[in-house]
């Protein structure tokens, strides 16, 4: 169910896209809230819970893997977007697999470890999907994608992200501490490398002066819910 409502937010950011058009400087400055609550999730949920939990070798093991394994998959996905403007409607799809996969086998993880949910992580998620699928969403409508065919990709892909949250809560379940470290760490490498390589460039590019305020203020209401949960 948390899982679910997580990725929800895939299919409201392709329906807010159908239903009217959103300047960039508003996608720039949620894209800047969003970066700014993943930085704490990054900070708080995962880097810190996965030290505590199974030490610092394993997070850094798998910060090191989650970061390569997402700066080798987004380069093949620029590759293949690059034979033509045909395939547009594909990598958008698996751009945010890639961004939500980790993300959710984190809250499912959580979820297994601690019988609740991490409110703070469940908002950076929710609140960092929205610009993505907006923006995507908007450009493949503008590419002569059907509505039919966006809100398709859109919900296949919230689909696969909410079986990453079973998935990570069976996996979590059933691993040691050391792994479930390294998951964590896993993630954690994965949405840093997103952050710094698209996420926040982006952000800057549509939000102008104002994205940096915009990523504070995620970052703050992020950090206070970890604390407060």
């Amino acid at each position: 169910m948390w899982g679910a409502l997580a990725a929800s937010s895939l299919l409201v950011g392709a329906v807010l896209a159908l239903l009217r058009d959103w300047s960039a400087r508003t996608v720039g400055l949620v894209l800047g809230f969003g970066a700014g609550a993943l930085i704490a999730s990054v900070s708080f949920e995962l880097a810190e819970e996965g030290v505590r939990g199974g030490g610092a070798l394993a997070v850094g093991a798998g910060l090191a893997l989650g970061a390569l394994a997402y700066a080798l998959a987004d380069r093949a996905v620029e590759g293949y977007a690059a034979r033509g403007a045909g395939a547009a409607g594909l990598p958008l799809a698996v751009g945010a697999l890639l961004d939500g996969i980790p993300e959710q086998v984190v809250l499912g993880g959580g979820l297994a470890a601690g019988g609740s949910v991490s409110v703070a992580l469940l908002v950076a998620i929710f609140v960092s999907n929205l610009p993505e699928s907006i923006g995507s969403s908007a450009d493949m409508l503008g590419s002569g994608r059907s509505r039919t065919t966006v809100l398709g990709l859109w919900g296949v892909v919230a689909v696969v992200c909410t079986l990453a949250t079973a998935g990570g809560a069976v996996a979590v379940a059933h691993a040691p501490d050391g792994v479930t470290a390294g998951i964590q760490g896993f993630a954690a490498g994965a949405l840093l490398v997103m952050l710094i390589d698209s996420m926040i460039p982006e952000a800057r590019k549509k939000g102008g002066e104002l994205a940096g305020l915009a990523t504070v203020v995620g970052f703050a209401l992020a950090a206070g819910l970890s604390l407060l949960t």
